[in-house]
């Protein structure tokens, strides 16, 4: 093969196909404009200046766009790492908040080497179910501020948006129905004189690109162990939010994303943003929503126009940004809200067939997500809850029967089931101690030991019938119970 041809098949196959370059492009687009409110709201969360939040959506979209697994994702700016980072900012400045979030970035490249990514298989369904219903509950709350105490003509806008996102794409999809909302409500707003809330009224645009730099703290010890609780908050919230919005973009495009890759890349991302002077963040859900699911974007090439789109809009295009309404942006990221939920799964036919267990995660994650405002809350709550529930009902599978041989002189227990922790606590008292024979069988060939507590349970057992003069025999232990019966038994008495 000729270097030529080895050349083009590294070649991903978007590069030659210009449909998919107008799709990425006019994706990026929208999502750059979506962007900058967003990016200008955390930044006030933050207690920082509008700038800064501007610049941390643009080097985290342009790096992630690179180095990232999960293609078409969107990392920016966000609340959540905003709420974590805001009372450093506001206790010890502004250089204390960079610092924290390049070490941030060092913890999530650390986390992710280590496999932290391997455990999102342990996130039931029912908790990603309530994850994406109350990350769509949270992305239309975030808009009701700004349809209240507002000029009457903000809703009408906001529902002829609401039109033109539902009826366009029946004319046509070449161009995004978004962005035809956005150009069109901005040319009647700004043609008629319409006096509503724009963007610029969010605060200034910069006028400048970033310039890289260290961050302003004393290099010592002291500061370490300042920023270190806020940053390993970050890292770990961070890294929850993208891996979970990585895991809904794999379900959306039926594809698989490389999740220890996004969880560095996560990282690089928040280093270099850090040193350009940013305040960090993760990967976005509606922004990432309206750029997969609305859009149609599949690819690297819209996550990294997203954030050079934003900086050109902001640097070349200031003044026209500015006048873009709010409630154009309000229009767009409430169809993106309605998109995002799951309707199906509050139908009354799924609630009806669906176990009283998950719908009660489900119910608790989306309560611990709209509650604190932090998706990672309410993911961590929700993977708990799923966990006792699990527990409870696999406990219940333990079972003990008795068989007492014909001559009186020896009694078999049968004992199926999985034995762990919640298991084993019950079987303690599933022995007739007082009244058994001299010799007692345990007959575990259908049951299986899974921790320390059974081995404990166990040996509680044949306590409780040495100290009445009778003998236990445990017989058909498989070969992992086995094992661990034997480095365990006898080591797990009080004193050891």
């Amino acid at each position: 093969m000729s270097p030529a041809a080895r050349l083009r098949g590294l070649k991903p196959d978007w590069i030659s196909d210009p449909k998919v370059w107008r799709t990425e492009a006019l994706a990026g687009l929208v999502v750059g404009l979506a962007l900058i409110p967003e990016a200008i709201s955390f930044s006030i969360i933050a207690g920082v200046d509008p700038a800064i939040g501007l610049f941390a959506s643009f080097t985290m979209a342009v790096t992630i766009a690179i180095v990232g697994g999960r293609r078409a994702m969107i990392s920016a700016a966000t609340g959540a790492v905003a709420l974590v980072i805001a009372p450093l900012n506001r206790e010890h400045g502004f250089g204390h908040l960079v610092a924290a979030v390049v070490l941030a970035g060092v913890l999530q490249i650390v986390l992710g080497a280590l496999g932290v990514a391997r455990l999102m298989r342990f996130i039931p369904r029912s908790v990603m179910v309530g994850f994406v219903n109350s990350l769509a509950i949270l992305v239309f709350m975030a808009q009701v501020p700004e349809m209240r105490n507002v000029p009457w003509p903000v809703y009408p806008l906001i529902l002829g948006g609401l039109a033109l996102m539902v009826f366009f794409p029946k004319i046509t999809t070449v161009v995004p129905a978004p962005l035809v909302s956005i150009v069109i409500l901005t040319v009647i707003t700004v043609a008629a004189g319409i006096a509503v809330p724009t963007v610029g009224d969010k605060g200034e645009l910069p006028s400048s690109l970033p310039v890289p730099g260290l961050p302003d703290v004393p290099f010592t010890l002291d500061t370490l162990t300042t920023i270190a609780p806020y940053a390993f908050a970050m890292a770990l919230v961070g890294l929850m939010e993208s891996l979970m919005t990585a895991k809904l973009v794999d379900d959306i495009t039926d594809t698989h994303s490389n999740k220890t890759r996004e969880s560095i890349g996560q990282g690089i991302a928040n280093i270099v943003t850090g040193f350009f002077g940013g305040m960090g963040g993760c990967a976005m859900i509606g922004q990432t929503m309206i750029n997969v699911k609305v859009s149609g974007a599949r690819t690297r090439l819209s996550t990294f126009l997203a954030g050079a789109f934003l900086m050109v809009l902001c640097i070349v295009f200031g003044p026209v940004v500015s006048d873009i309404p709010m409630a154009a942006l309000v229009a767009v990221m409430v169809m993106v809200s309605f998109a995002t939920f799951d309707w199906h799964s509050i139908a009354p036919k799924t609630l009806r067939r669906m176990p009283a267990g998950e719908i009660a995660v489900m119910l608790i994650t989306v309560a611990g997500v709209v509650a604190t405002h932090n998706l990672a809350v309410g993911v961590v709550v929700g993977s708990v809850t799923a966990m006792v529930i699990f527990a409870k009902r696999v406990a219940r599978l333990a079972e003990v029967t008795a068989v007492v041989d014909p001559d009186g002189t020896t009694v078999v227990y049968r004992v199926t089931g999985e034995l762990f922790f919640a298991s084993s606590n019950d079987l303690v008292g599933r022995f007739d101690y007082a009244t058994d024979p001299d010799k007692v069988i345990i007959d575990l060939g259908a049951a299986h030991i899974w921790d320390a507590s059974s081995v404990a349970a166990l040996d509680a057992i044949e306590t409780k019938y040495a100290q009445r003069g009778k003998t236990v025999e445990i017989t058909g232990l498989n070969t992992p119970s086995a094992d661990l019966h034997a480095k365990l038994s006898g080591e797990l008495a009080a004193g050891h």
